[in-house]
Protein backbone atom coordinates (compact mmCIF):
# COMPACT_ATOMS: atom_id res chain seq x y z
CA UNK A 1 0.00 0.00 0.00
CA UNK A 2 1.57 3.16 -0.91
CA UNK A 3 1.31 6.10 1.72
CA UNK A 4 -0.88 8.44 0.12
CA UNK A 5 -3.14 5.71 0.60
CA UNK A 6 -2.50 4.76 3.75
CA UNK A 7 -3.02 8.56 4.53
CA UNK A 8 -5.58 9.43 2.29
CA UNK A 9 -8.03 6.67 2.74
CA UNK A 10 -7.42 4.77 4.97
CA UNK A 11 -7.13 7.65 7.90
CA UNK A 12 -3.61 6.39 8.68
CA UNK A 13 -0.14 7.56 8.78
CA UNK A 14 3.51 6.37 9.08
CA UNK A 15 6.28 6.97 11.80
CA UNK A 16 9.63 6.64 11.54
CA UNK A 17 12.50 7.13 13.83
CA UNK A 18 13.38 6.91 17.32
CA UNK A 19 12.46 10.78 18.42
CA UNK A 20 9.10 10.73 16.49
CA UNK A 21 7.67 7.07 17.73
CA UNK A 22 8.19 8.47 21.54
CA UNK A 23 6.45 12.21 20.90
CA UNK A 24 3.82 9.57 19.27
CA UNK A 25 3.68 7.56 22.70
CA UNK A 26 4.42 10.59 24.88
CA UNK A 27 1.38 12.25 26.80
CA UNK A 28 1.70 15.31 24.28
CA UNK A 29 0.84 13.89 21.40
CA UNK A 30 -2.73 14.53 19.38
CA UNK A 31 -2.56 11.06 18.14
CA UNK A 32 -2.70 7.24 19.23
CA UNK A 33 -0.58 4.68 17.62
CA UNK A 34 -2.10 1.12 15.90
CA UNK A 35 1.17 -0.83 15.58
CA UNK A 36 4.29 -0.69 16.18
CA UNK A 37 7.45 -2.14 14.05
CA UNK A 38 10.51 -2.35 15.16
CA UNK A 39 14.02 -3.87 14.24
CA UNK A 40 15.11 -6.05 16.90
CA UNK A 41 18.05 -4.38 18.05
CA UNK A 42 16.40 -1.01 18.70
CA UNK A 43 13.62 -2.81 20.95
CA UNK A 44 15.83 -2.85 24.41
CA UNK A 45 15.87 1.14 24.29
CA UNK A 46 11.95 1.19 23.50
CA UNK A 47 10.96 -1.58 25.87
CA UNK A 48 9.82 0.41 27.96
CA UNK A 49 7.92 2.80 26.04
CA UNK A 50 6.52 -0.47 23.76
CA UNK A 51 5.07 -1.53 26.59
CA UNK A 52 2.96 1.10 27.65
CA UNK A 53 1.97 1.32 24.09
CA UNK A 54 -1.79 0.91 23.31
CA UNK A 55 -1.11 -1.19 20.47
CA UNK A 56 1.14 -4.25 19.47
CA UNK A 57 4.51 -4.35 18.98
CA UNK A 58 5.91 -6.43 15.84
CA UNK A 59 9.28 -7.13 15.78
CA UNK A 60 11.58 -8.18 12.60
CA UNK A 61 14.62 -7.80 10.81
CA UNK A 62 15.22 -4.89 8.61
CA UNK A 63 15.24 -6.71 5.30
CA UNK A 64 11.84 -8.06 6.50
CA UNK A 65 10.82 -4.16 7.44
CA UNK A 66 11.81 -2.75 3.87
CA UNK A 67 9.96 -5.99 2.39
CA UNK A 68 6.48 -4.93 3.97
CA UNK A 69 7.31 -1.30 3.51
CA UNK A 70 8.64 -0.65 0.59
CA UNK A 71 11.14 1.38 1.05
CA UNK A 72 14.73 0.55 2.65
CA UNK A 73 14.54 1.18 6.15
CA UNK A 74 17.76 2.80 8.18
CA UNK A 75 16.53 3.47 11.87
CA UNK A 76 14.58 0.45 12.40
CA UNK A 77 11.69 2.48 14.08
CA UNK A 78 8.26 2.36 12.14
CA UNK A 79 4.72 2.80 13.97
CA UNK A 80 1.37 3.36 12.22
CA UNK A 81 -0.71 5.70 14.13
CA UNK A 82 -4.35 6.93 13.36
CA UNK A 83 -5.43 10.15 12.32
CA UNK A 84 -9.20 10.35 13.82
CA UNK A 85 -11.78 13.06 13.35
CA UNK A 86 -10.12 16.46 12.14
CA UNK A 87 -10.66 19.62 14.25
CA UNK A 88 -12.26 22.65 13.08
CA UNK A 89 -10.41 25.61 13.23
CA UNK A 90 -12.08 27.26 16.05
CA UNK A 91 -11.57 23.90 18.21
CA UNK A 92 -7.65 24.91 18.30
CA UNK A 93 -7.52 28.59 18.54
CA UNK A 94 -7.66 30.39 21.89
CA UNK A 95 -10.95 31.95 22.28
CA UNK A 96 -10.54 36.10 22.71
CA UNK A 97 -9.29 37.91 24.50
CA UNK A 98 -6.65 35.55 25.40
CA UNK A 99 -3.64 35.91 23.30
CA UNK A 100 -3.25 33.70 20.52
CA UNK A 101 -0.38 32.56 17.89
CA UNK A 102 -1.46 30.78 14.77
CA UNK A 103 0.28 30.10 11.54
CA UNK A 104 -1.52 29.94 8.70
CA UNK A 105 0.41 27.65 5.47
CA UNK A 106 -1.49 28.69 1.98
CA UNK A 107 -0.37 26.64 -0.99
CA UNK A 108 3.07 25.03 0.36
CA UNK A 109 3.09 21.54 -1.32
CA UNK A 110 6.89 20.96 -0.44
CA UNK A 111 6.70 18.36 2.37
CA UNK A 112 10.19 19.62 3.56
CA UNK A 113 8.84 23.38 3.75
CA UNK A 114 5.61 21.97 6.23
CA UNK A 115 7.48 19.59 7.86
CA UNK A 116 10.27 22.44 9.07
CA UNK A 117 7.29 25.15 9.70
CA UNK A 118 5.32 23.11 12.25
CA UNK A 119 8.83 22.57 14.28
CA UNK A 120 9.46 26.23 14.20
CA UNK A 121 5.65 26.63 15.39
CA UNK A 122 6.98 24.42 18.15
CA UNK A 123 9.90 25.98 18.95
CA UNK A 124 8.57 29.68 19.36
CA UNK A 125 5.09 28.51 21.37
CA UNK A 126 2.38 28.56 18.51
CA UNK A 127 -1.14 27.73 19.47
CA UNK A 128 -1.56 26.46 15.79
CA UNK A 129 -1.23 26.05 12.44
CA UNK A 130 -4.13 25.92 10.18
CA UNK A 131 -3.60 24.83 6.21
CA UNK A 132 -4.95 25.36 3.50
CA UNK A 133 -6.89 23.10 0.75
CA UNK A 134 -3.80 23.47 -1.24
CA UNK A 135 -0.85 22.39 1.18
CA UNK A 136 0.06 19.15 1.70
CA UNK A 137 -0.10 16.77 4.28
CA UNK A 138 1.82 17.65 7.83
CA UNK A 139 1.40 13.75 8.48
CA UNK A 140 3.27 12.61 5.32
CA UNK A 141 6.19 10.17 6.69
CA UNK A 142 8.99 12.54 5.38
CA UNK A 143 7.02 15.82 6.57
CA UNK A 144 6.27 14.72 10.60
CA UNK A 145 10.54 13.37 10.13
CA UNK A 146 11.60 17.01 9.31
CA UNK A 147 9.38 18.51 11.87
CA UNK A 148 10.96 16.22 14.39
CA UNK A 149 7.48 15.37 15.24
CA UNK A 150 6.11 18.72 16.26
CA UNK A 151 3.46 17.90 13.61
CA UNK A 152 2.29 14.80 16.17
CA UNK A 153 1.82 17.35 18.87
CA UNK A 154 1.11 20.86 17.05
CA UNK A 155 -2.86 21.18 17.49
CA UNK A 156 -3.46 21.92 13.17
CA UNK A 157 -6.35 22.22 10.91
CA UNK A 158 -7.38 21.97 7.21
CA UNK A 159 -9.93 24.59 5.75
CA UNK A 160 -12.33 23.97 3.16
CA UNK A 161 -11.47 24.61 -0.16
CA UNK A 162 -12.28 28.13 -1.08
CA UNK A 163 -11.98 29.60 2.92
CA UNK A 164 -10.93 33.46 2.97
CA UNK A 165 -8.17 33.69 5.32
CA UNK A 166 -9.61 37.21 6.20
CA UNK A 167 -12.43 36.19 6.86
CA UNK A 168 -10.83 33.57 9.27
CA UNK A 169 -9.54 35.99 11.03
CA UNK A 170 -12.23 37.96 12.08
CA UNK A 171 -14.19 35.15 12.83
CA UNK A 172 -11.36 33.87 15.39
CA UNK A 173 -10.54 37.90 16.68
CA UNK A 174 -7.03 37.63 15.04
CA UNK A 175 -5.31 39.84 13.33
CA UNK A 176 -3.94 39.10 10.09
CA UNK A 177 -0.26 39.77 9.64
CA UNK A 178 0.64 38.59 5.84
CA UNK A 179 4.45 37.93 5.24
CA UNK A 180 5.63 39.03 1.88
CA UNK A 181 9.23 40.35 0.49
CA UNK A 182 7.31 43.57 -0.93
CA UNK A 183 5.41 44.76 1.71
CA UNK A 184 6.29 48.56 2.96
CA UNK A 185 6.32 47.89 7.00
CA UNK A 186 9.40 46.27 7.92
CA UNK A 187 8.78 43.05 10.97
CA UNK A 188 9.73 45.22 13.89
CA UNK A 189 9.24 48.67 12.90
CA UNK A 190 5.13 48.50 15.03
CA UNK A 191 4.35 46.61 17.68
CA UNK A 192 2.73 43.46 17.30
CA UNK A 193 -1.09 42.33 18.08
CA UNK A 194 -1.38 40.36 20.93
CA UNK A 195 -3.91 38.19 18.81
CA UNK A 196 -2.53 36.98 15.39
CA UNK A 197 -2.77 35.07 12.44
CA UNK A 198 0.58 34.82 10.63
CA UNK A 199 0.09 34.48 6.78
CA UNK A 200 2.53 32.78 4.74
CA UNK A 201 2.23 31.73 0.89
CA UNK A 202 4.63 29.20 -0.83
CA UNK A 203 7.89 30.14 -2.37
CA UNK A 204 8.19 32.13 -5.96
CA UNK A 205 4.23 32.90 -6.42
CA UNK A 206 3.87 34.46 -2.50
CA UNK A 207 0.44 35.24 -1.01
CA UNK A 208 -2.13 36.97 -3.24
CA UNK A 209 -2.10 40.42 -4.08
CA UNK A 210 -6.43 40.46 -3.31
CA UNK A 211 -5.03 39.02 -0.07
CA UNK A 212 -1.88 41.59 0.68
CA UNK A 213 -4.16 44.68 0.29
CA UNK A 214 -6.70 43.63 2.76
CA UNK A 215 -4.22 42.34 5.57
CA UNK A 216 -1.60 44.21 7.35
CA UNK A 217 1.26 43.08 5.05
CA UNK A 218 5.23 42.95 6.65
CA UNK A 219 8.76 41.98 5.17
CA UNK A 220 11.97 40.50 7.26
CA UNK A 221 14.70 43.17 6.54
CA UNK A 222 17.76 41.79 4.97
CA UNK A 223 20.69 42.63 4.12
CA UNK A 224 21.86 44.74 0.35
CA UNK A 225 19.22 43.83 -2.67
CA UNK A 226 18.59 40.06 -1.30
CA UNK A 227 15.19 39.88 -0.67
CA UNK A 228 14.09 35.91 -0.83
CA UNK A 229 14.29 33.48 1.73
CA UNK A 230 13.03 29.82 2.43
CA UNK A 231 9.30 30.22 4.07
CA UNK A 232 10.10 28.06 6.50
CA UNK A 233 13.02 30.31 7.42
CA UNK A 234 10.89 32.87 6.80
CA UNK A 235 8.18 31.67 9.42
CA UNK A 236 10.56 30.63 11.99
CA UNK A 237 12.28 34.55 11.58
CA UNK A 238 8.31 35.75 12.00
CA UNK A 239 7.59 33.86 15.02
CA UNK A 240 10.00 34.49 17.03
CA UNK A 241 9.20 37.62 16.62
CA UNK A 242 5.37 37.64 17.69
CA UNK A 243 6.78 34.82 20.47
CA UNK A 244 8.57 37.30 21.66
CA UNK A 245 6.14 40.45 21.78
CA UNK A 246 3.68 38.31 22.75
CA UNK A 247 6.24 36.98 26.04
CA UNK A 248 5.67 33.52 25.17
CA UNK A 249 9.78 32.65 25.28
CA UNK A 250 11.94 32.03 28.35
CA UNK A 251 10.09 32.69 32.05
CA UNK A 252 8.43 35.79 31.22
CA UNK A 253 4.45 35.53 31.50
CA UNK A 254 2.36 35.93 28.22
CA UNK A 255 1.44 39.82 27.46
CA UNK A 256 -2.00 41.25 28.03
CA UNK A 257 -3.93 41.34 24.25
CA UNK A 258 -4.77 43.72 22.53
CA UNK A 259 -8.40 45.04 21.69
CA UNK A 260 -10.17 42.10 19.94
CA UNK A 261 -10.20 42.66 16.51
CA UNK A 262 -13.26 43.65 14.08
Amino acid sequence: MRERDLVGRAGRFVVEGEVTLRLLLGPRSRFRPESLLLAPERFAGLAEAARNAPAPVYLAGKPVMSAVTGFPIHRGVLAIGLRGEEPAPEAIVPPAPAPALVLALSGLTNHDNVGAAFRNAAAFGADAVLLDAGSCDPLYRKAIRVSAGAALVTPFARLAEGTDWLDLAERLGLEALALSPGAGELLGEAPLPGRVLLILGTEGPGLSRGLLARARALRIPMAGDFDSLNVATAAGIALHAVARAQRRLGTEPPAAPSAPVG
